[in-house]
């Protein structure tokens, strides 16, 4: 679901009053990759896709309603985590990935340290405020379910021990998973950089032998009160990875095996077989359908240890999209994609919002009103909040880098942006 490109020399424009970076180069094929040591225009597939996510992972976090049927959950193995990590590795990878080659180790680390400390900020204040949101509303109506529908109820008996195990990572409440894991996987980002420059597809490798591993091994980081991390990142550090692996090159060498009416024929089987099987998940009638053996091999299937049958899933579906979507597709210029591209180019701010917006939706659909229309309105008002708040902060950012950026740092200021780095 999420994007690939190529690439040739630098120089710098603005299109449509965004901010981008553009090349001489064209896409060769709509699989190519963007190699790191070079500047492209801004992908807007890997906005409109990462903003995809981001209204989908509020859709999901919602009681069950109307929209929910629109997710891709309920189609197949994969949801909008995977585009989200993926994403996040293909776009981390190729501005980091530059300023690797152009600065060095420490300079290129030191900025990745620097988004690291940015996003773990973002996810403390997020617990904070998601913590006094809940049990407001658990106190105010009397309602102890929401703090132990929330996972809060350890904070709620011995506060003092729960920060300090939320500041360790190991503490989360419900819907806050996803950032402790790009934190960790981003702080590994220098080292998996590092190795990608010189041996990419060495470093590939590893990062399946990693997977493999801790599969069989059962290798996981340990969560406060018990359990384990709910996205083991041991597991999900594949998907990452191999999306930093596409955007340094790895999707250009792809390009004939992805444009092959071969490969778009199995991804289209794949997608129907994934179909056909959670199809049996909501009509239970039909588990006659499936054969013992088949349901022997194939559960469970694990979100936590990123099954494979997850990530098959998500690659197939990634294949078809950038096979159909091309990067000179008109729809990516379409007024109507605008708020989603906005979404996806302030990642961070929104999928906070996201998380926030999605418990008030969970209150106001359990104590004032049900029903379908209450579920529709709730599901678009959120997404509307969610379009206002990234079309302000592209605003603003817009406004601030037309009168307060200097000369020497509209450079990179560009180049941060494209990755929703500053």
């Amino acid at each position: 679901m999420t994007a690939n490109f190529t690439i040739a020399t630098r120089k710098q424009v603005a299109v449509a009053g965004m901010t981008t970076i553009t090349t001489d180069a064209v896409l060769q094929s709509p699989a190519a990759a963007l190699p790191a040591a070079v500047a492209t225009q801004r992908e807007l597939r890997l906005d409109l896709f990462r903003g995809i996510a981001l209204w989908l992972i509020f859709i999901d976090h919602l009681p069950t309603n109307i929209l929910t049927w629109f997710t891709i959950r309920n189609y197949g193995f994969s949801d909008a985590t995977e585009i989200f990590i993926f994403i996040s590795g293909y776009t981390a990878a190729f501005v980091y990935g530059r300023a690797m080659r152009d600065r060095g180790f420490v300079i290129s680390g030191a900025r990745i340290l620097k988004r690291v400390w940015t996003i773990y900020v973002a996810h403390v204040f997020l617990f904070t405020i998601y913590l006094a949101e809940i049990s407001y509303v658990a106190t105010r109506f009397n309602n102890p379910l929401y703090a132990e529908e929330m996972n809060i109820l350890d904070f709620l008996k011995q506060p003092d021990v729960t920060i300090i195990e939320a500041l360790l990572l190991k503490f989360k409440p419900v819907n806050m998973d996803v950032l402790p894991l790009y934190i960790v996987l981003m702080f590994f980002l220098p080292g998996i950089l590092w190795m990608m420059l010189r041996k990419a597809d060495l470093t590939l490798a590893l990062s399946v032998i990693l997977y493999a591993v801790t599969w069989e091994f059962e290798l996981a980081l340990p969560a406060y009160p018990n359990g384990v991390w709910f996205f083991n990142p041991f597991a999900w550090q594949l998907l990452f990875v191999f999306g930093a692996w596409c955007a340094l090159g790895g999707a250009k060498r792809m390009a004939r095996i992805l444009d092959s009416k071969i490969t778009v024929a199995l991804c289209i089987a794949y997608l129907v077989f994934a179909f056909c099987v959670t199809l049996t998940w909501h009509i239970p009638r039909l588990d006659f359908l499936m054969p013992h053996f088949l349901e022997r091999w194939i559960y469970p299937i694990s979100k936590t240890d990123l099954d494979v049958l997850r990530f098959a899933h998500f690659l197939a579906l990634a294949a078809l999209t950038v096979y159909f979507v091309r990067s000179d597709w008109p729809g990516l210029t379409s007024v109507w994609l605008r708020p989603l591209i906005l979404c996806g180019q302030h990642s961070l701010e929104i999928f906070c919002l996201g998380v926030f917006l999605a418990f008030v939706g969970h209150f106001i659909l359990t104590e004032i009103a049900a029903g379908a229309v209450a579920h529709f309105i709730v599901s678009v008002s959120g997404i509307l909040i969610m379009s206002g708040a990234a079309w302000l902060l592209s605003w603003y950012k817009g406004v601030v880098e037309k009168g307060g950026s200097r000369p020497q740092n509209a450079k990179a200021d560009r180049t941060a942006d494209i990755a929703g780095t500053k």
